[in-house]
């Protein structure tokens, strides 16, 4: 494969950031997943169950951000920020968000709840690359653990495409699918022309859960209209003791 050209490639990485907590929610540790986020260099981040605020965390740990949790990981590196509230109680709401070095002209989440009290949604952005004056749509996923909700909600996925996305826009759907028994491959593919990075370079997703001995293939990177794609190798440490979810990233070449 070429090497790829950086004024038209995108970084991309996504990470369930288990509301920045370890696994068993032993320790706060938002600090720490922001220095390994930044240490990728994405240009666009996909952040699932990130925390927009929480009153009662915030008066526990010393060393809680006021922020919301994307706005501390976005820091100065990502000028760029959307958010998409799926999960509300009494004390605050998580979603999804995404970071991005390149401008977000729109955005938009898309509440795909199917019962029960798994709140869950797609975050939609639509960025602007300026060198190339070219609008890419990014789309931040984190499906349920029913295989029926999955079901329907890529359904809503692909109606979400079909409607939103033009049709030679380049596509990126990045996130926690929590899709265990790997079936959303083929529907994807179908429905809306997605094909998934590792799946296509390496002839299966890659495992990341549980984080420290990853046995499932849950979080997944979809492209459509991408000249090149790459899967890019992270480092197990210090990933593995970050979040429940091990992270993903690739070189997307439009």
């Amino acid at each position: 494969m070429k090497a790829l050209n950086a004024q038209t490639s995108l970084k991309v990485l996504t990470v369930n950031t288990h509301k920045g907590f370890t696994f068993f929610n032993r320790r706060f540790i938002l600090h720490e997943l922001r220095e390994a986020v930044r240490a990728v260099s994405a240009d666009v981040v996909f952040l699932q169950e990130v925390l927009g605020m929480h009153a009662l965390h915030a008066g526990r740990f010393a060393n809680w951000t006021p922020l919301p949790h994307y706005e501390f990981l976005a820091d100065s590196m990502w000028p760029e920020f959307a958010y998409g509230r799926n999960a509300v109680y009494p004390h605050g709401h998580h979603g999804n968000a995404l970071l991005s070095k390149f401008p977000i002209l729109q955005h938009r989440n898309l509440d795909v709840s199917t019962g029960g009290r798994e709140p869950r949604g797609l975050l939609h952005c639509v960025l602007r690359l300026p060198l190339q004056s070219l609008e890419v749509h990014a789309i931040c996923v984190h499906l349920g653990l029913r295989e029926s909700q999955r079901r329907r909600q890529i359904e809503l996925l692909c109606q979400m495409v079909e409607k939103d996305v033009p049709a030679g826009a380049p596509l990126i759907v990045a996130g926690d699918f929590n899709d265990w028994r790997r079936r959303a491959h083929r529907v994807l593919e179908q429905c809306a022309g997605l094909r998934e990075v590792f799946v296509h370079t390496h002839g299966r997703a890659q495992r990341t859960f549980p984080a420290r001995l990853p046995m499932l293939q849950l979080d997944r990177i979809y492209v459509r209209n991408a000249r090149v794609h790459a899967p890019v190798a992270l480092p197990a440490r210090p990933w593995s003791h970050l979040s429940d979810h091990a992270p993903l990233a690739a070189e997307i070449l439009l």
